[in-house]
């Protein structure tokens, strides 16, 4: 099982299209689960992880290539250059899968811990959607989650799914400084008494209304605040 993985990036092949220390800020604030070393004049940084963590910052690279290939390919067809945009303006848009509409070129993603996307999911998005023509899609990967933005229509301006991943990005800042969790195992236990947990958070929940229950074979996860949790947690295990 490996707890930390360390990588030597070579950011060099982005330093025509971005500011590399940008570039590695915005990775920062996107994939917290890394620790980044100091950038190199060569374009070499240390990361060091989580293996999951170092998977998608993996993917993560890959795909920004990708698009930034395609985007040249498009700029010779045309036989002039466009002037080079920093990572804040482009805010590590990618090329996504066929799950986002490419109305107008309006994609963005957002890098999330697992457990405040569950919590943002059932709490947040609903009522944020309501105000705008933007769909999510997602890619959960252990205790990391790829959350994508695209346009729902085609009148839909990109600005509006940088709104939405502006609003999510703050949101997520908040919820990851408060929100904690607990988890009640079943490990021992018979389908009666699996059944017992199950129903007690049924009732309980309804004392609770911030805090997120989530089911599984194995284990009960219990999200919200840490008070609210610690209450939570022992009515249902009285």
């Amino acid at each position: 099982v490996f707890i930390s993985v360390s990588s030597l990036l070579n950011m060099s092949v982005f330093k025509d299209h971005f500011d590399l220390e940008d570039l590695i800020q915005e990775l920062k604030k996107n994939i917290t689960a890394l620790s980044f070393g100091h950038l190199q004049s060569n374009g070499h940084i240390s990361v060091e992880g989580p293996f999951p963590a170092i998977q998608l910052l993996k993917d993560f690279l890959l795909l920004k290539a990708k698009s930034l290939s395609e985007k040249d390919k498009r700029e010779e067809n045309k036989s002039h250059q466009r002037p080079k945009r920093r990572v804040q303006q482009q805010r590590l848009s990618v090329e996504t899968s066929n799950s986002i509409p490419d109305a107008d070129g309006g994609k963005q993603v957002v890098v999330l811990d697992t457990d405040v996307y569950h919590y943002m999911k059932h709490f947040f998005f609903r009522k944020l959607l309501a105000n705008y023509d933007v769909v999510i899609s997602d890619f959960i990967d252990g205790e990391i989650t790829t959350v994508y933005l695209g346009n729902a229509r085609s009148r839909s301006g990109a600005e509006q799914v940088l709104r939405v991943k502006e609003e999510i990005e703050n949101q997520s800042v908040k919820l990851h400084n408060s929100l904690r969790k607990e988890r009640i195992c079943f490990e021992g236990h018979m389908g009666d008494e699996k059944q017992k947990y199950k129903q007690a958070c049924q009732t309980v929940k309804s004392h609770y209304p911030a805090v997120l229950v989530i089911p599984y074979d194995t284990h009960i996860d219990i999200i919200g605040n840490s008070s609210s949790i610690f209450e939570f947690t022992r009515e249902v295990r009285r």
